[in-house]
């Protein structure tokens, strides 16, 4: 079964940056889309940002201009760069990969364990 392990969770206080990363913990192949999901106190998961194998990527609204995704094709990396937090961005962010392709087989998805960021007023 593919895992993600995510990094870069943490306190910061509000305009301050912070970068999360995520990689799997096994070989794989590739993955055809990666993305971050922040599940706020209280509230549903939500899509933040998500990247595919071409490139393309696309933001929640309230991240556009201020969080920036890459992934390294190579190492089957993904990386969310968080500026200008705010308050609001306050929660557990958890790594996604989509049609996943390893030596056990083809997985339609896979989730990390989470990490929390905590964003002070």
């Amino acid at each position: 079964q593919v895992q993600l392990v995510e990094f870069g969770g943490g306190l910061v206080q509000a305009g301050g940056s912070l970068r999360l990363s995520c990689a799997p913990s096994g070989a794989i192949f590739r993955f055809d889309v990666m993305g971050w999901y922040l599940q706020a106190p209280g509230k549903q998961r939500e899509l933040v940002a998500a990247i595919t194998s071409d490139g393309s990527a696309n933001y929640g609204d309230s991240v556009k201009g201020r969080f920036t995704i890459s992934r390294d094709l190579g190492k089957n990396t993904v990386s969310l760069q968080m500026n200008s937090l705010k308050p609001e961005d306050t929660g557990v962010y958890f790594c996604n990969a989509g049609h996943i392709y390893s030596p056990g087989g083809y997985t339609r998805q896979a989730w990390g364990q989470g990490t929390q960021v905590t964003v002070s007023s």
